[in-house]
């Protein structure tokens, strides 16, 4: 049974067996004893202690294990051994020889740190460049690129500056230049920098993934199956790369453009500027437009800014993490925006959940044989555009400067009557979060016509009060006129009444400025040409007489003979002669002949 001993290594406490601990204790003397004579003994010796305080860490898996001999030498393989520092090979006579080598082929991956010492603002250029193995210069040409041309250099930059560790002790220096942290380099390093160095660095290694270095190779010459599975690896890593920065480009694209728009709409709603009515008379919800910018920022900004963050992780492996208490943050913000832009979503939807319809019906005083002129009137005051738009609507001010809900959706019916006297239907239709409020609505949109002598003028448009926001209001005019009556149609109706069949509407496009008399169920023009549009089409076909009338003429067929009259003239055959009358004139021709 082995004593446990207690120790305090780099400010850290680690439990370890007494013989473990006395053969660390003659190698930290053994190492001291390499360094005697040489400059910034101190640091390389706390350096080495940090390192050695971070493997320790990396093999215990809860406060109580103890380290034994086999960590002791695991540690001893990767930092090197005594004797390559000339230290005297008998403290450890009495220890089992062990040969430790340390693997010098094996490359260990490099850690992308910002580096400070080679900086001119947050040393993030300087790091990427020992990442990549190229000159900082040429990083700097990259970032100046991104800030003047796409933009979004310096969203990036600041970014990278906040995620990206620096790196601060030695350890963590020589990991950003790939190579491997041992005595020979921690050594080196202190040397190489210790002019330049106003402090000592005596910071715990904190947060360094390092892959084990202590592993031994069997062989130092690679096969060929090796050397494609190394190629398939650089191309896999290749791929990956460029999986991350357009992640990266995406990312901080949407990002940029999200909080550009968000920001924009904030100060629309702060400076009250004209545009926003229309948006406020179709939020039926009611909600303010900086709740409905915030909540769009996370809902959509939260899930692009993982994959922003994605792909620097792609990058970058030991990109440092924004912590589980961000994580959960932003997951709760994102989760309370999703549940806030639903609840919008349903408020909005059920506004519009219900549709009434208020009808007003009038007799007009124009009887048959009387010619009424029917014409559609706009407002200037309110649009100098004209025509009818179904989905057009817009905040206007009346003459004493109320503002109203202006919309031209106003559709135009003409339909016949069996009634003596016409009469006009104004249909007023509306929505609303339940019946009674769609009603109420409807009820009051504003729509006015004009009779003056027999020259009819209907509104074009119609309105409402702002505060009964857009509910889809629309007005249909229905106007039923006597048989006989004649109705002359200004060209300025044409938009209002383009209907379908749906509507049994007799008044064609193309019919205005013609007299048409209404016939029962019809119109007949007047004073239109004969064209295709308004000629009669006949198209019979009888197969007991032969007879075939259409658009192309006219064939009788009997048994023998066959007679065609069309736009060529008249050829008639039988079974011996063949008549043809055209414009060449007349051709008889015979089988005799």
């Amino acid at each position: 049974m082995n004593k446990t001993v207690n120790i305090n290594l780099a400010g850290i406490f680690f439990h370890i067996d007494e013989d473990a601990y006395l053969k660390l204790q003659r190698y930290l003397e053994a190492i001291k004893r390499s360094f005697t004579d040489s400059q910034g003994q101190s640091e390389i010796i706390s350096d080495i202690e940090n390192r050695i305080a971070e493997l320790f860490s990396e093999r215990v898996q809860n406060e109580k294990q103890v380290i034994r001999i086999k960590e002791v030498d695991d540690v001893i393989s990767i930092m090197g051994q005594p004797e390559d520092y000339l230290v005297d090979d008998e403290i450890f006579e009495d220890e089992p020889k062990t040969s430790y080598q340390r693997s010098s082929s094996s490359r260990p991956s490099k850690k992308f740190y910002r580096d400070t010492d080679n900086s001119y603002i947050g040393g993030v250029s300087s790091g990427l460049a020992h990442y990549f193995g190229l000159d900082p210069i040429w990083i700097r040409l990259i970032w100046i690129v991104l800030i003047f041309g796409a933009g979004t250099g310096v969203l990036l930059y600041i970014l990278l500056w906040i995620l990206v560790p620096e790196a601060k002790t030695t350890s963590e220096k020589i990991t950003m230049t790939g190579k491997p942290v041992n005595i020979t380099n921690i050594e080196k390093k202190i040397k190489d920098g210790f002019d330049s160095v106003s402090q000592t660095v005596t910071d715990t290694v904190k947060n360094v993934d390092l892959p084990k270095q202590g592993q031994r190779i069997k062989s130092s010459s690679k096969t060929f199956f090796d050397t494609i599975g190394d190629i398939i690896m650089f191309f896999f890593k290749v791929f990956a790369k460029f999986i991350g920065i357009l992640l990266i480009i995406v990312g901080a694209a949407t990002l940029i453009s999200l909080i550009i728009f968000c920001l924009s709409l904030g100060a629309i709603d702060i400076i009250h500027f004209p545009g926003l009515d229309i948006f406020e008379a179709a939020n039926a919800a009611n909600t303010p437009v900086w709740l409905i910018s915030l909540i769009t920022l996370f809902a959509v900004g939260v899930p692009f800014f993982f994959v922003f963050y994605l792909g620097l992780k792609i990058l970058i492996n030991n990109l440092k993490s924004i912590g589980n208490v961000a994580k959960f943050t932003l997951l709760g913000l994102w989760l309370m925006a999703i549940i806030g832009s639903i609840v919008i979503g349903v408020r909005q939807v059920s506004e519009h959940a219900y549709d009434a319809t208020v009808t007003n019906k009038e007799q007009l005083n124009i009887k048959a044989n009387d010619t009424l002129t029917l014409a559609v009137v706009g407002n200037s005051l309110y649009s100098k555009q004209f025509g009818r738009h179904s989905d057009i609507f817009r905040p206007v001010y009346d003459a004493n400067d109320n503002k109203i809900i202006y919309s031209t959706d106003v559709r135009l019916i003409v339909r016949s009557s069996k009634d003596s006297i016409a009469s006009i239907s104004i249909e007023k239709t509306a929505e609303g979060i339940n019946y009674k409020e769609a009603k109420l609505r409807a009820q009051e949109v504003i729509y006015n016509y004009n009779l003056s002598g027999k020259r009819l003028e209907l509104d074009g448009y119609l309105t409402t009060a702002f505060e009964n926001k857009f509910r889809d209001q629309e007005v249909e005019t229905i106007l039923y006129l006597p048989e006989g009556t004649i109705l002359y149609a200004e060209d300025n109706t044409y938009s209002y009444h383009r209907n379908s069949s749906y509507y049994n509407d007799i008044l064609d496009n193309g019919m205005e400025e013609h007299y048409l008399e209404i016939t029962n169920g019809g119109i007949k023009c007047l004073d239109c040409p004969i064209d295709e549009e308004f000629k009669l089409k006949v198209d019979i076909e009888d197969d007991e007489t032969g007879l075939k009338i259409d658009e192309d003429g006219i064939e009788i067929k009997t048994e023998g003979s066959r007679l065609t009259i069309d736009e060529d003239g008249v050829n008639a055959e039988s079974v011996n002669v063949k008549v043809n009358i055209g414009e060449d004139g007349i051709e008889i021709t015979s089988d005799d002949n």
